[in-house]
């Protein structure tokens, strides 16, 4: 079966065991052939800008004491990186310690076509990172005993795919389900300007994407081994409505996006807009870098279709680990990793990556034009969130080398 591997969270045959958990935006676009092969246009020019600066001017949040841990050069040199060896148009990041920002940055341009200036606070498309809201919700469910993990899906969604009585909500959500990836369809073959044209304006309902996936035989037999599969994530989104009586994004909105305050997040069903500032995404195809920002996301649906910002997704991910959205008891099945293969450090919407600092908990995510990432330090201390717009990936190894620059330094740059 044909793996496009975007909004995937999963590496590429070749890379190095310990780097495969950070290269995962490079490899999700040139596993969906995503290759730039143009270089930027010449007013693409990197400039970081208002680095460590709060909203709206004011004096940097840097003079406490958590914020001497960080050392905006390596943060600053690396975002630069992204942009000038990394082949982006731009590139965004925030550090967060404690409960303050005390980094952000940003490089390159919003728009290659006028030059315009990148906004640090601007939104994304979070392709994957999606799931781990998605599924923060279904464990929330899980701690009311509205549904436990190992119910069979065919408590929920009778009849929707084959042998739904083997195969468990937690084998869903960690990716076990041995369910056929609905974007390995032709329809979802970015590489190819029918998608660019007009197959990023179609409406999808979910019953239709999971309609697509039953085309395909099984990856293996429930619970056998890891395969990711964004289907998984649709009939989360599925069960969902049907305990809550809410379409999946609502519940997101209601349980997660209100209470936390993040008013710069949003879960779209069908509408192609990203509100406010925003850095335009590319999609390259064999006659040149197309311009992708508008794009129905209905296909990615709970699977990633989310739009966010750095500091809203810092602001999230300091509160789950934090034990604000879960009960401890499911934020550890949230963090318990399936152990197989390619997944082994993957857990329920959460991925586990070790750093040469110390354990982190987070995710990434792609989505044709954004690639995303966010993680959480095991001990609470630091938060890092970014947001990269490949453009050109002619040199894979540099955009590589760039992106791990800039993870290495976001999670781990000052803390010794």
């Amino acid at each position: 079966m044909r793996n496009n591997g975007t909004l995937s969270d999963h590496g590429t045959p070749g890379t190095r065991p310990r780097r495969r958990r950070l290269r995962v935006a490079v490899t999700v676009l040139v596993g969906a052939g995503l290759l730039a092969t143009a270089a930027p246009a010449a007013t693409a020019a990197t400039a970081v800008v208002a680095q460590g600066a709060p909203a709206g001017g004011g004096p940097s949040p840097t003079a406490g004491s958590s914020a001497g841990r960080v050392d905006r050069g390596s943060l600053d040199a690396a975002v630069a990186a992204m942009v000038k060896q990394g082949g982006a148009s731009a590139a965004l990041g925030a550090v967060r310690e404690g409960s303050r920002p005390t980094w952000r940055g940003a490089a390159g341009t919003s728009d290659v076509a006028t030059g315009a200036p990148v906004d640090e606070n601007g939104r994304f498309r979070i392709g994957s990172v999606t799931k781990t809201f998605v599924s923060t919700v279904v464990l929330q469910l899980v701690g009311e005993h509205r549904l436990g993990l190992d119910d069979p899906i065919e408590r929920f969604l009778p009849g929707e795919v084959p042998n739904g009585a083997a195969i468990t909500v937690r084998q869903l959500l960690n990716h076990t389900s041995g369910l056929p990836n609905h974007t390995s369809a032709p329809a979802f073959d970015f590489s190819k300007p029918d998608w660019a044209e007009s197959g990023r304006w179609k409406d999808y309902r979910a019953q239709e994407l999971v309609d697509i996936a039953n085309t395909f035989p099984p990856s293996s037999a429930p619970g056998a081994a890891w395969n990711y599969s964004n289907t998984n994530y649709v009939l989360a989104g599925m069960i969902i409505e049907k305990v809550t009586g809410h379409p999946w994004n609502e519940a997101v909105e209601r349980r997660i996006i209100r209470p936390l305050g993040l008013t710069r997040t949003s879960m779209p069903v069908s509408s192609p807009f990203i509100p406010g500032p925003h850095a335009h995404g590319y999609l390259q195809l064999p006659t040149g870098p197309v311009d992708v920002t508008l794009q129905n996301p209905s296909w990615a649906g709970p699977a990633g279709s989310g739009i966010s910002t750095t500091a809203d997704l810092n602001r999230f991910i300091a509160a789950l680990l934090g034990g604000k959205l879960l009960r401890p008891a499911e934020l550890a099945e949230m963090q318990r990793t399936t152990g197989l293969g390619d997944g082994k450090d993957y857990g329920l919407g959460l991925s586990r990556h070790d750093t040469s600092c110390g354990l982190y908990w987070g995710l990434t995510g792609g989505i044709p034009g954004y690639s995303t990432g966010v993680f959480g330090a095991a001990d609470g201390q630091r938060q890092f969130a970014l947001s990269v717009n490949f453009y050109d990936l002619s040199d894979r190894e540099a955009a590589g080398k760039a992106w791990d620059g800039l993870v290495d330094a976001g999670t781990c740059a000052g803390r010794g």
